[in-house]
């Protein structure tokens, strides 16, 4: 029981060094150097980090992160460094509790920890990356300070309770692999976009043809939607965003066929599996909405007729999300032409 007692407080260490580590052993280091708390027996391993050399290092790395979260971009930067560092540095916390009774149990005590760690330091990741998408600073520094009050909280928490501590880690765990599909398909689509506009060209206006054929990693997957053999009016790579029956971040290609060309066909590979879903146009307004990360191409539906579609594009390509702005307009400008210029039904007059 005891050992199972300590394994719960060494894997809550872990976890709030997955979010801040340097906080985490700052924090424990000053209340056990000015006997803030009492270690029990148990726990005299962890007096080391009492010391006023790990004290001070750990202090001057703390206040490097500090000022690290609090800038945009700087913050995803450091989480990308730190991405070995904490899963260690969470290993080792544990390790030093637990101490060395086997060889066997320490490697396993030590991937546990680092695992905890990675988890937890990806869910504080793609939080930092997802807040990076506008440039203000205050969302950044409203976590920073968020997750700081965090780390305080579940060391009060380990000290005061080790069983509640681990049953509210072991639930934020269970969340994170609930939604973690989701959490990483939102990473890829950030540090892509990012990618693209850090290697993107310096005139995002200038004029650009219209792709015609799809990915070859798609191509099959709208062969096998396109049962009737429309040709390809144009096919641009994209990412989704908001709409219904469409998950949100997949990578994938927006297009439309030369025979229809008032429905837009998203097509893209789920889990490994083909995924297509078709969009009526008619009665819909297109937009075009420039974004610091991306260029959205936004579908507002007919009145009452379903919901609003968003496809995000990088900001490379502004000039081919506006192509196709002005190609959809025109396309359903036309309709309603067409639509205004038909001939009403004559009446027939019955004779008497």
């Amino acid at each position: 029981m005891e050992k199972l007692h300590l394994l719960g407080v060494a894997l809550g260490l872990a976890c709030l060094a997955g979010i801040n580590l340097y906080l985490t052993v700052f924090a424990t280091g000053l209340a056990i150097h000015f006997h803030w708390i009492t270690l029990a027996p148990a726990y005299q391993s962890l007096e080391i980090l009492g010391d006023p050399v790990i004290i001070t290092i750990a202090g001057v790395l703390y206040f490097l992160e500090f000022v690290a979260d609090k800038i945009p971009w700087v913050d995803s930067a450091w989480d990308a460094v730190h991405t070995v560092i904490r899963p260690i540095g969470g290993a080792l916390l544990a390790i030093q509790l637990l101490g060395h009774p086997s060889p066997a149990f320490t490697v396993i005590v030590a991937l546990l920890a680092g695992g905890t760690s990675l988890i937890t330091h990806t869910a504080k990741s793609a939080t930092r990356l997802a807040s990076n998408t506008s440039p203000e600073p205050f969302s950044n520094i409203a976590l920073s300070l968020a997750e700081d009050a965090v780390v305080f909280g579940g060391l009060v928490l380990i000290h005061f309770n080790p069983a509640l501590a681990l049953s509210i880690f072991a639930l934020g765990i269970a969340t994170f692999f609930y939604f973690a599909p989701k959490i990483l398909r939102g990473m890829k689509a950030k540090i892509w976009l990012a990618f693209k506009k850090l290697n993107g060209p310096a005139d995002l206006n200038a004029p650009m043809q219209l792709p015609l054929i799809l990915p070859s990693r798609l191509a099959s997957v709208f062969s096998r939607q396109n049962v009737l053999g429309e040709t390809i009016a144009w096919a641009a790579p994209c990412l989704s965003g908001r709409g219904r029956r469409i998950p949100a971040n997949l990578f994938g290609a927006l297009l439309t066929t030369n025979e229809e060309p008032r429905k837009l066909h998203f097509v893209a590979r789920k889990n490994g599996r083909p995924f297509a879903q078709t969009i009526e146009l008619d009665g819909s307004m297109v937009a075009h909405e420039p974004k610091f990360l991306s260029e959205n191409l936004i579908v507002f539906p007919a009145a009452g007729k379903g919901a609003k579609y968003v496809f995000i594009f990088p900001r490379s390509h502004a000039a081919i999300v506006e192509r196709i702005v002005e190609y959809l307009r025109e396309r359903l400008s036309r309709r309603e032409e067409e639509e205004s210029h038909t001939d009403p039904a004559v009446p027939i007059e019955l004779s008497s």
